[in-house]
């Protein structure tokens, strides 16, 4: 890593860093009190619903839970890949 990347934050993903990512997430659902099979029934519901309107890219599909100051709220992201005519 460079000394640019470093002081602008830019690094390679390690072990490290997705480890962290997943116990936040696990604690933002555990804050939210969404079991992981309902955050997991909803996503597929979400998803079914924009597929009837929307093309989308199932392979970069990200839904999530995200915590801003004191509250929790669901972030998608979803590629469209083209609007159903």
């Amino acid at each position: 890593m460079t000394l640019l990347d470093r002081i602008f934050g830019r690094h390679e993903d390690s072990s490290k860093s997705v480890a962290k990512d997943r116990l936040k997430n696990i604690l933002m659902h555990d804050r939210a009190d969404i079991p992981p099979h309902i955050m997991e029934k909803m996503r597929m519901e979400i998803i079914a619903v924009i597929a009837k309107y929307i093309e989308i890219n199932d392979n970069d599909l990200k839904v999530d839970l995200e915590r801003a100051d004191s509250e929790v709220a669901l972030v998608a992201n979803i590629p469209i890949r083209r609007i159903k005519g």
